[in-house]
């Protein structure tokens, strides 16, 4: 958020950056919203990291779906793929970014199951006495 607040103190023009002309504000503001596009871009590679061992624990389960385990590994993948597209192949990340987005639902498919369905509740076995 760093970011976006020193672009918008850039653009809105504070009394101590009257040293700098609004060419320069204007390129200092577009600096730092490109830095919060990279930063989003970099944070991306951990968001889709951290889904492979959520994906192999909803896999291995008994009371979760199998495949909400397989579209969240795909989700992962997704996820590794917009971020490398954005720091390596920039003017390919909208293409990329609407091909992925049926592989994002994975979550929203996860998280629509916990809520609506929830959780099979196994009987206890009977305690031996």
């Amino acid at each position: 958020m760093l970011n976006d607040a020193a672009a918008l103190l850039f653009v809105r023009g504070a009394d101590f950056l009257s040293v700098f002309e609004k060419a320069q504000r204007d390129a200092l503001a577009m600096l730092f919203l490109r830095l919060h596009h990279d930063e989003v871009v970099a944070a991306a590679i951990q968001w889709g990291l951290w889904l492979f061992p959520l994906a192999i624990l909803v896999y291995k389960s008994s009371f979760l779906p199998r495949f909400l385990g397989v579209w969240l590994i795909i989700n992962g993948f997704a996820y590794l793929a917009l971020s490398f597209t954005g720091l390596l192949l920039p003017q390919y990340e909208n293409t990329v970014s609407s091909m992925a987005l049926p592989a994002q639902l994975g979550e929203v498919a996860f998280m629509l199951w916990l809520l609506i369905r929830g959780a099979k509740v196994q009987a206890l076995p009977a305690a031996a006495s």
